[in-house]
């Protein structure tokens, strides 16, 4: 999902965001199989009596969630603690899935909202997740190694499937997109400081793929490692306007690995 130009409204709940969207539906994808991705994690908030599915986000250890730090959820604002909830393929049903209530968001010290500058954040679960066929753990990548302009991801999350009605789909989505070049990526977004090697474009030239509002945080797959985390993008589903992603760089793996380790929390 990415953030919208002037921020995401949820039900109860005003957040600000960057200025630009910051992960929505996926466009023009299509059903996951059901539990194919037993990682994936919905990052839910509670208002109007229920919790609702916000953002996305993946399990890397039975007890911590990788996401985007523009997830991140205003102690003030929340009425309830976030959860998140693992096993799911549609969200409206509750078999198989576990709901774990996060104790501690911990976002990257240097995030910068407005520039949606290290846009990554861990969240610390209450308790652990029971693992098994429906729900798994996503390893991070080995390497640092970049990933070339042109390769094949895969992106998948709960975002909408209509932005103006805020319809949701019934049950996961996926969509392949493509990684564009930086340089072209910075002309599309000349406005916006972002596009650095911390980061990754992707989309395609043609058709209207991309992922969207409600899709942010979510894992973006690059020849089955672990690569990018959805960040930002203008409108959804643009060719020029291709979505960012967070890349899993060495500052962010070993960020990642010192806080877990040395988390006070565990």
């Amino acid at each position: 999902m990415k953030l919208l130009k002037y921020g995401l409204v949820l039900p109860l709940i005003s957040i600000s965001f960057i200025p630009a969207y910051q992960g929505a539906e996926i466009i023009g994808g299509h059903d996951v199989t059901p539990h194919s991705k037993p990682y994936m994690a919905s990052i839910q908030i509670f208002s109007m009596g229920k919790y609702h599915h916000n953002c996305g986000g993946a399990l890397i250890s039975r007890n911590w969630v990788l996401t985007a730090a523009h997830c991140e959820i205003s102690r003030i604002n929340a009425k309830q603690p976030l959860r998140v909830v693992l096993g799911a393929h549609s969200l409206l049903q509750d078999e198989n899935q576990q709901s774990l209530y996060v104790l501690n968001q911990v976002p990257y010290p240097q995030y910068k909202r407005q520039t949606a500058q290290n846009d990554i954040m861990l969240l610390k679960l209450k308790g652990t997740a029971t693992l098994n066929k429906f729900v798994n753990i996503l390893k991070l990548p080995n390497s640092n190694k970049d990933v070339k302009s042109g390769t094949i991801c895969n992106v998948a999350g709960w975002g909408f499937t209509n932005i103006i009605t805020q319809q949701t789909p019934k049950v996961l989505q996926e969509v392949n997109v493509t990684v564009v070049d930086r340089n072209l990526c910075s002309k599309y977004y000349t406005y916006h400081p972002a596009i650095t090697t911390n980061v990754l474009c992707a989309g395609d030239k043609k058709e209207d793929k991309d992922s969207c509002t409600g899709d942010s945080g979510g894992p973006l797959l690059c020849k089955g490692n672990f690569n990018g985390i959805v960040s930002f993008g203008c409108r959804c589903g643009i060719p020029k306007k291709p979505g960012v992603y967070t890349r899993l760089s060495t500052k962010y793996l070993s960020w990642i690995k010192k806080t877990i380790l040395n988390s006070d929390f565990q």
